[in-house]
């Protein structure tokens, strides 16, 4: 493309910004035209929390590490992700594996972790037949949106999370720290600020506080952003709740939240905040060789029950160290 038409691009989907995402027919060439419109792609993102690029022919793994490498200047590895996942050739991953027929909740990627994705390069290679669709929030509009007695106390106190691992749910230890040796997980979480338990049976517990609201470092946007109501035990199909406390007692689920200075969260106020972001959540359906750029700090996105076969990999993109509340 000439830079005339780069120009004319830019203007384009810079008209189409607010609450509907951006949606842009790319030329077929596929990592070159993506490298070359990368900034009109991510300022676009960042004003509108996404955008939607079509019209690429993403088919494979190494189709979509190479448009994730065009649109960020790194790719970034997962540190205590919450689901397994496969790393891919390239830099890439395939989507976390949840269960299809459980919504996956609104999130952002790894915020309990020291360095998180700016960018999610979400590459879409077979789209269900049957649900399945990503849907965005504004992280900035879900925080203005919260009841004060609710986001109040998270402002002043943050989050916590508790997770335990190596048993029957979530990643193992050594798949979310990217290593089976004690003594480097210890050191890891000393590093961080995270409080390790090693439990009867082999079994390790995490506990971590950390900032629910943060400062958007690009727009200086107030952002909510954390997984207080994804990674709550309310939030969970109340069936799978109670086998797991069943199994393991109620310290022992794979993960939980609470406020940052320990009290537990009560059904009504986790119900409230997934509310919320429903009231703000668009839906972005997802066709073959889709690509999708979301802001992972102005943005949370869920991703509906689905059926069939659907394949989507997963870029992370220009890593920020943890940003303060």
């Amino acid at each position: 493309m000439t830079s005339g038409g780069s120009n004319r691009f830019s203007r384009e989907i810079a008209d189409r910004t607010g609450d509907e995402i951006p949606v842009v027919e790319a030329d077929p060439d596929g990592p070159e035209w993506l490298a070359e419109n990368a900034g009109a792609l991510r300022s676009a993102a960042l004003e509108s929390g996404a955008v939607l690029v079509r019209g690429l022919r993403i088919s494979t793994p190494a189709d979509a590490a190479a448009a994730s490498r065009a649109l960020t200047s790194e790719l970034m590895t997962e540190v205590e992700g919450f689901a397994p996942r496969k790393a891919l050739p390239g830099g890439v991953y395939s989507s976390s594996e949840w269960p299809p027929d459980q919504p996956m909740c609104m999130h952002h990627e790894l915020t309990s972790a020291p360095r998180y994705p700016q960018w999610m390069v979400f590459s879409c290679l077979k789209a269900s037949p049957s649900g399945g669709t990503v849907s965005l929030a504004d992280a900035a509009k879900v925080l203005d949106s919260l009841p004060a007695d609710v986001s109040g106390p998270f402002e002043r106190e943050g989050w916590q999370l508790v997770r335990n691992y190596d048993q029957l749910v979530g990643p193992s230890s050594a798949g979310a720290f990217g290593t089976a040796d004690p003594e480097a997980v210890d050191r890891y979480c000393a590093a961080h600020g995270i409080d390790l338990r090693r439990l009867p049976g082999g079994a390790m517990q995490t506990r971590q506080t950390l900032p629910a609201v943060v400062k958007h470092p690009v727009t200086g946007r107030l952002c909510w952003f954390n997984q207080i109501a994804f990674l709550n035990e309310w939030t969970m199909d109340p069936l799978v709740r109670e086998f797991l406390v069943g199994e393991f007692g109620p310290e022992g689920l794979p993960f939980t939240t609470f406020l940052g200075d320990g009290t537990p969260l009560d059904p009504s106020t986790v119900e409230v905040i997934n509310e919320t972001y429903d009231k703000h959540a668009v839906p972005v359906p997802l066709r073959d060789g889709d690509l999708l750029l979301v802001d992972n700090i102005g943005t949370a996105h869920s991703r509906a029950p689905y059926s069939g076969a659907r394949e989507i990999v997963v870029g992370l993109g220009d890593p920020l160290p943890r940003l303060p509340g």
